[in-house]
Order: structure tokens, then sequence, then C-alpha cells
């Protein structure tokens, strides 16, 4: 059974997934996971052939912080980690550019204040 905390953040994904594909990109993978950490989202921005890395930061309070300011440098070295290795094992995207976005959702989840950072964070 899942953790109500798994629960929450199933949800945050789909409606993180919902919005971004709205905005016109198609999914390409959903909870990829590695040793070195998990991408929540993959999807491809057909327009400018752009394949997008989605963090997924969910905040009922913002108190302590807005749901975007909690990814910090270690997880994003996981992120790039794991990315590095989506690509090593899929060929097809050898050709696209890769840009590392971050969906912050805010409030209650049945209307949540959805905040989408383009090129949150850059590989070194």
């Amino acid at each position: 059974m899942f953790s109500l905390k798994r629960q929450v953040g199933n949800t945050a994904e789909k409606l993180a997934l919902q919005y971004l594909t709205k905005k016109g990109l198609k999914l390409v993978e959903q909870n990829y996971l590695t040793k070195f950490g998990e991408i929540d989202i993959i999807m491809l921005d057909k327009l400018e052939q752009i394949l997008v890395f989605v963090e997924v930061r969910y905040r009922k309070n913002v108190c302590f912080g807005s749901a975007t300011s909690t990814i910090n440098s270690t997880k994003q070295a996981k992120i790039i980690c794991a990315a590095n290795h989506f690509l090593q094992k899929t060929s097809q995207y050898d050709d696209f550019i890769c840009r590392f976005d971050v969906v912050g959702l805010e409030s209650d989840l049945k209307y949540p204040k959805i905040n989408w950072i383009k090129n949150a964070f850059e590989a070194i």
C-alpha cells in the first residue's frame, strides 16, 4: 500500500503532467529510476527538438519556502546523473538539446498554484 506521502507525490506529478501536456509537451517517460536517482517526468518539446527532464515539487504550505526552492545542488546533481543514464540508454535523442525544468505546485492539490520554471538549472 502506498504511503500518504507517495500518494500526494503521485497526484502532484499527475497534475504537472497534465499541465505540461496542455502546454504542448509530449510524455516520453515517467518515474525514470536509476541507481543515481529518479527523474519524475521526461517530456519532449517537439517544436524545438528539446528533451525536457522535469522535477516536480509540492508544498501545501510555503511558510518554509516555495516548492521550487527545495531543489538544492545535491538534488540537481542526482537529476543530471539520472538524465545522463537515460541518454546513454536511449540513442534516439542524441540530436536533441536537453533542458532541466522544475514544476512547483503549492497550496491545495484540488486547486494548486503551478509554477513552471524552464531551464531551472544546467548540467555542468
